[in-house]
């Protein structure tokens, strides 16, 4: 991605959809999986604040890291660290948050390695639940999932407390069974030992910040578009999602972070955006003046898609915190090409 003039100017825009930032002054955060779609823009918002903050970027590659925050290359508050969620997590440093974003999120992880996924959730959020009891760190937030709803009768916005049925024999379920387990690992953790952990459960996220290698229709879209190309589609689109510009969600975590009532989960969702992933096509193939087609998916293919038709998400807790959505889908689909 770039950091145009545009995208800079959101990372100021999106400060004032958080109250109380200035708790964030003279700490110390450490973010995992800061190399991936929401961590990076999570990176960018807090080194763009007018704080005296260190921002502890962990990830699988430094030299990755490097060149993904070069815009930040000469920031006192930027601070790379290797991180690998399958091995024991140490540091010399006693960070006041930790923010553990780092997760496998592409389907065709789940397909490809179902095993490794389910191992990284929770063996990773273990080690930095574990790290925070050490420490005595003020509080973890873990970015969990809208997957870990499942599949429920009826067709309303999911709210904290909706769980619907997961097949727990489908190794495509690897991905929110692991969520699941993880946020209750959260909750053993405060009961046990009280740590101070809050849990946040993101829509589909979208926006310039997706890797190369991110697999979702909602990061592959813009890509397909600025290469020039016709989305393809590869199911009628028709299921309802709840999908978030990505400097929203970033905004809608230090939010939670700051004001969340310890134990809870929030849904992230933008009102604004709750459409069906073909509408979400449709949006980008008319800003970049490319067309929507559809062919039928191969069998891998349809093996990891998401089984739910339905995960709109209610962000009424969220938005009690205080939070807004700033980002439209017609604002968040420009602010994405712009940057892209």
């Amino acid at each position: 991605m770039r950091y145009t003039d545009r995208y800079l100017s959101d990372l100021a825009r999106v400060r004032q959809a958080v109250p109380g930032l200035e708790g964030l002054d003279r700490c110390r955060v450490l973010i995992t999986g800061a190399g991936g779609l929401i961590g990076s823009a999570l990176v960018d918002f807090l080194l763009s604040l007018d704080l005296d903050i260190q921002v502890y970027a962990a990830g699988r590659s430094v030299e990755r890291l490097a060149a993904r925050f070069r815009h930040w290359a000469d920031h006192p508050g930027l601070c790379l660290q290797a991180y690998d969620a399958t091995r024991p997590f140490e540091s010399p440093v006693a960070f006041d948050y930790l923010i553990h974003a780092a997760s496998p999120a592409a389907p065709a992880a789940y397909g490809a390695a179902p095993v490794e996924t389910m191992l990284a959730n929770f063996h990773g959020l273990d080690q930095i639940l574990r790290f925070a009891r050490d420490t005595k760190a003020r509080r973890v937030l873990y970015v969990s999932s809208s997957e870990v709803y499942g599949r429920k009768e009826g067709s309303g916005p999911y709210r904290e407390e909706d769980y619907g049925f997961v097949d727990l024999l489908d190794p495509r379920s690897c991905y929110p069974v692991a969520k699941r387990a993880t946020e209750t690992l959260c909750a053993a953790y405060g009961k046990e030992y009280g740590v101070d952990a809050v849990i946040v459960r993101p829509g589909h996220i979208y926006g310039p910040t997706a890797t190369a290698c991110d697999g979702r229709v909602s990061s592959a879209f813009p890509r397909e578009v600025l290469a020039g190309r016709d989305i393809v589609m590869k199911s009628p689109g028709t299921q309802l999602r709840s999908y978030c510009y990505v400097l929203d969600c970033a905004s809608a975590l230090v939010t939670v972070l700051l004001a969340g009532a310890s134990g809870h989960a929030y849904n992230i969702s933008n009102k604004d955006s709750v459409v069906t992933i073909r509408q979400m096509a449709e949006a980008f193939a008319q800003a970049a003046g490319r067309q929507v087609r559809f062919a039928d998916p191969t069998a891998a293919e349809a093996a990891v898609f998401n089984p739910m038709d339905c995960s709109a998400l209610d962000a009424a807790a969220l938005e009690a915190l205080g939070w807004r959505g700033l980002f439209d889908l017609g604002q968040g689909v420009a602010a994405t090409l712009d940057a892209m």
